[in-house]
């Protein structure tokens, strides 16, 4: 039987982007097909180009989100590089930016306008709060809009608030416009018609509060800060091994209370004690709760414990650190890591999370180098060399 193609085969896509939040939506684009061509200044590109050098030599947000675009470097201050920009429009299915507040509609390239000059064009504005009310204008940073939103309010320990480690709002963002690009395209197939797209990080992110924010609505209050614990089950934590790992167990109910006081805590008069035998009574007591889970596991390494709580039907796991996910063996096993090249070589890389079977596995091309590839956009969308070399003279292009 032959292999179905990647679904956006065929599908161009032109981004003035940078950061995380479009970058990293554009990426999953690529990764599914389509042509990403990436405008970026000529002056450094994409400032996340310059976040660190941890990718050997290279920035791990930039290699993160980037592969497999092409990159074309133009100066979109000079009309000639804002030109080039609407010719390459002109061609592409979907259009995404995330300028800052205004900046977009100052060059045309907001998605209401193209629209309406392109009606098949899928257009995504992507922005931090917006394009109305009071925060509009206000700089949207991942960590701000984490603490707008109100996760950095629920996340962390009863006595420090702390943001996510990863840039939850950046994701939520781009996962929503990832998403809103592939429902307008499928809307473009039904009815011909592409049209705008609007996402903001607060939406986002705030969307992802689901819990926090309807305990609160109808709950009269906000769910505890609890570290790795759970406000209303017990138990549900990390505990420490005996060779220094720590292991975390979730009890759902009390029949699973009740096979891990038999089978791991070895105290099978506890599952029917008054005190431990409901998940009510366990929250009210829960240090107790803890201290008699974290006795029977301190005294056991890792791998054991993990067998005696898995050999009882209990929800565990590692608490692993980053190296350890690298080498994770259900990555390994399912063999999810590939390799992508880049100007600094070889970078290892995850499939990304979207498997199709029967289709060809995602396209995950190299990390572009900037205006690697801005030549030969510019002679693909119809420049002569001679107009070509006059933008590279002067600056407008790189």
């Amino acid at each position: 039987m032959d292999r179905l193609p990647l679904p956006l085969e065929g599908i161009t896509v032109v981004a003035v982007e940078q950061a995380v939040a479009a970058p990293f939506a554009t990426r999953q684009l690529a990764d599914l097909g389509a042509r990403v061509i990436k405008v970026e200044r000529v002056d450094g590109g994409d400032f996340a180009r310059g976040y660190d050098t941890a990718a050997q030599g290279l920035a791990s947000h930039f290699v993160w989100c980037n592969r497999g675009k092409e990159s074309v470097a133009l100066d979109l201050k000079d009309p000639r590089g804002l030109d080039v920009v609407r010719r390459l429009i002109g061609g592409a299915d979907v259009f995404v930016q995330n300028l800052a507040q205004g900046a977009a509609a100052r060059l045309g390239l907001d998605a209401a306008t193209l629209c309406a000059a392109h009606p098949r064009l899928v257009a995504v504005d992507v922005s931090g709060y917006g394009s109305s009310g009071p925060y509009a204008d206000k700089r949207a940073y991942d960590m701000l809009v984490q603490c707008e939103a109100g996760l950095v309010s629920v996340t962390g320990t009863p006595g420090q608030p702390v943001k996510a480690g990863i840039p939850a709002a950046d994701i939520a963002a781009a996962m929503y416009a990832f998403s809103g690009v592939l429902a307008a395209l499928v809307r473009r197939g039904t009815t011909g018609r592409g049209g705008p797209v609007e996402v903001s990080m607060l939406d986002a992110l705030t969307e992802w509060m689901g819990h926090p924010l309807h305990h609160t609505m109808h709950g009269g209050s906000a769910p505890a800060r609890t570290g790795l614990g759970h406000a209303v089950i017990a138990p549900y934590d990390a505990y420490g091994t005996a060779d220094g790992g720590r292991v975390l167990l979730s009890v759902q109910n009390d029949r699973e209370w009740r096979r891990l006081t038999e089978q791991v805590l070895v105290e099978p008069e506890l599952g029917t004690d008054p005190g431990f035998a409901t998940n009510a009574a366990r929250v009210a007591n829960r240090e107790r709760t803890d201290a008699a889970v974290a006795k029977a596991l301190g005294v056991l390494g890792t791998d054991e414990a993990m067998a005696r709580l898995e050999g009882a039907g209990i929800a565990c796991a590692r608490l692993r650190d980053v190296a350890e996910v690298v080498a994770h063996p259900q990555l390994a096993a399912r063999e999810r890591w590939r390799e992508v090249g880049s100007p600094a070589g070889p970078l290892r890389a995850l499939l990304p999370p979207i498997t199709l079977p029967g289709g060809g596995e995602a396209r995950m091309g190299d990390v572009p180098a900037l205006g690697q590839h801005t030549e030969a956009v510019l002679r693909a969308a119809g420049m002569t060399d001679g107009e070509i070399a006059a933008l590279l003279r002067d600056g407008v292009a790189a």
